[in-house]
């Protein structure tokens, strides 16, 4: 196999990783399982490759490899390797502010991976159903995967995303100091756009003395027949649409917290 030649001599290693999650109720069990073959169709490895190939186009990639599979009974999977496009002068940045939306590509990137894993599932028993997409961009080099922020967003429906970020390893300069981290951030939320700011409520964890960060978001407002599969708001009585609006509530607070809610709160 042909080497490639690397630009630049930076070891940074720079991972955003998140989890993208999609709520909604089927309310029968055959309303849940038309619903897990509709979400398998719709982000089917067809479907998800185009989307990290779009996320390769935005950080300026070129494309080495791709595979990709889908699952039985559901589930897909992508991966790419990926190696960095010419760099020209003045094109790249590492500025705190947010990247571009599906209309704009810019940036660059070194040598990494993007990948994306689905889990379709449903509660057994109480209507509920969920999509989650565990999405990774790993890049060696100079350019923050975080450009890539806004598209992924944007391209799938999220109620809830919890975003991980880490600057691995140092490189040095040419006098021989370490660098651990090659730009400035203080939170992932500066990479956001204004308005997936103003949409979700959210939380910041981050430990800057090991250039570690972490925000979790939570939709604040949501249209309840935008979230019934099978149904409409019109078919369903007062009682019931009440009571499916606190289950899908319920259920988006215990992935946002991360733990099961006991009764009443």
């Amino acid at each position: 196999m042909k080497r490639l030649k690397l630009h630049g001599f930076n070891n940074l290693t720079k991972t955003l990783s998140f989890n993208i999650y999609d709520i909604c109720y089927a309310k029968t069990r055959q309303h849940r399982r038309e619903y897990i073959e509709y979400i398998d169709e719709a982000y089917n490895a067809e479907r998800l490759t185009g989307i990290l190939t779009e996320v390769a186009d935005i950080i300026g990639a070129s494309i080495l490899n791709i595979a990709h599979q889908d699952y039985e009974p559901q589930g897909a999977s992508v991966t790419m390797l990926i190696s960095e496009e010419p760099v020209k002068s003045g094109r790249v940045t590492n500025r705190e502010a947010p990247g571009p939306l599906p209309d704009a590509v810019v940036a660059h990137l070194d040598k990494s991976h993007i990948t994306v894993h689905t889990y379709p599932e449903s509660h057994p028993d109480n209507g509920i159903s969920t999509f989650r997409a565990d999405i990774d961009v790993s890049t060696c080099g100079r350019i923050s995967p975080l450009r890539a922020l806004n598209f992924l967003i944007h391209s799938f429906d999220s109620d809830i995303v919890t975003i991980d970020y880490r600057v691995r390893g140092f490189t040095r300069d040419v006098r021989g100091k370490k660098h651990f981290i090659d730009h400035k951030i203080s939170s992932i939320q500066n990479f956001m756009s204004r308005e997936t700011r103003r949409r979700y409520q959210m939380i910041d964890v981050n430990v800057y003395q090991e250039n570690i960060f972490h925000t979790k978001m939570l939709l604040k407002e949501f249209e309840l027949d935008n979230y019934l599969f099978g149904t409409g708001v019109e078919e369903l009585s007062k009682a019931e649409e009440k009571r499916i609006r606190q289950r899908l509530q319920r259920e988006m607070a215990e992935i946002f917290y991360g733990r099961n809610l006991r009764r009443g709160e």
